[in-house]
């Protein structure tokens, strides 16, 4: 059975700034956002596009994961909205047969964007709080992504 857990974040960064950060350079800004989470990220197939994967190496502040690898499975521009699928590694290796993360950026104003968060899984472990946790990461890093944005990172 599918369960989910939903949050959002409410950002002052505009929706293309952040859609290209968290879209289209997401290998290159997460290590430069969360250097204590992901120590390196990479594409290993893909041009951005559906079907494209991630290799995240973790950090020292990841107990227990060395490494996650992630495919979009959705991508559309015209709403922002993507849908990164874990296929290996990281959460799969703790139960679960399948974790996927959905981001949707929606405009407020000029210079404010609300992200909402979806994390949709399936697990063999009954009670686990790692949904929960990735929730709250998620949103951290969030955060993180915001103010490295903010300071004219990009």
């Amino acid at each position: 059975m599918v369960k989910e857990i939903k949050t959002e974040a409410k950002v002052s960064v505009g929706i293309e700034a952040l859609w290209k950060a968290l879209a289209k350079d997401v290998a290159f800004v997460t290590p430069k956002v969360i250097p204590n989470l992901v120590k390196n990220a990479e594409v290993t197939e893909g041009d951005g596009g559906i079907g494209t994967v991630f290799l995240f190496n973790f950090g020292s502040d990841v107990p227990k994961m060395s490494y996650q690898k992630e495919k979009i499975v959705e991508l559309d521009e015209a709403v922002h909205k993507i849908g990164l699928q874990v296929i290996e590694g990281g959460h799969l290796n703790f139960g679960f047969s399948s974790y996927k993360t959905t981001f949707q950026l929606t405009p407020i104003q000029e210079e404010e964007t609300m992200v909402s968060v979806e994390v949709t899984y399936e697990s063999e472990v009954e009670d686990s709080s790692m949904p929960s946790k990735t929730a709250k990461s998620v949103l951290a890093f969030i955060r993180s992504l915001e103010c490295y944005l903010l300071n004219g990172a990009i």
